[in-house]
């Protein structure tokens, strides 16, 4: 079966629109996710790589996002908030990317929130969009990774239904030159009626709209 992810495409649940993530969305995704908090964990090569200011982190993203770096193949998507007083409001970004047809396989990763809506309604939404798009779109397996010292993002990731599979040693450089292991885990086509049932479960747990905690 031929896959691929579309060249663009707007995801709307009752908590967050996805929308592709453009340059001029730069300023306000680095106010949201440009926190020491957000890069302790490992995201961006961890906390050596949190950009010294908003220019910094425009380079950072052109470099970093694969709509950018991956052009015409991948999918990054700005993460909004829907309704209430917030309803707009940028909180995160997420990709879609490393696309490999083939093997019907894709990467869902690249993801930042602003710790003011950690634990809550976003990831999960956003999660169940991408999800269900890339599955949409004929792929049999999503691979999700997470820095093996980061295990908030481990965590997370095996709330969402996850496998863990193991640990790729060696897998590539913080931003402090060190090198870090990467926890791998994966969905597949097999997996999703089940993943997607316990994302919507946890979804219906929610009262709308999503205020964030600042």
């Amino acid at each position: 079966m031929s896959v691929s992810l579309p060249a663009s495409v707007n995801l709307v649940g009752r908590f967050v629109r996805l929308q592709p993530l453009v340059e001029a969305d730069l300023p306000e995704l680095w106010r949201a996710i440009g926190r020491p908090e957000v890069f302790a964990g490992g995201y961006g090569g961890g906390a050596a790589g949190l950009p010294a200011d908003e220019r910094a982190f425009a380079d950072f993203a052109r470099g970093y996002f694969p709509i950018f770096t991956q052009a015409g193949t991948a999918l990054t998507f700005a993460v909004r908030l829907v309704g209430g007083p917030h309803d707009g409001r940028l909180v995160g970004a997420s990709s879609l990317g490393d696309v490999q047809p083939v093997r019907e396989a894709v990467h869902l990763g690249w993801t930042g929130y602003a710790p003011a809506v950690w634990g809550g309604a976003v990831n999960p939404e956003a999660k169940l969009l991408m999800l269900g798009l890339a599955f949409e779109r004929g792929f049999g397996r999503v691979k999700i990774q997470a820095d093996a010292r980061n295990d908030r993002s481990r965590a997370a990731i095996l709330k969402l239904g996850a496998t863990f599979e193991g640990i790729t040693r060696r897998d590539g450089r913080r931003a402090d030159g060190t090198w870090r292991d990467a926890a791998i885990h994966s969905i597949i086509g097999e997996d999703w009626p089940r993943v997607r049932a316990g994302l919507e479960a946890r979804l219906a747990s929610f009262d709308g709209p999503v205020v964030p905690r600042d």
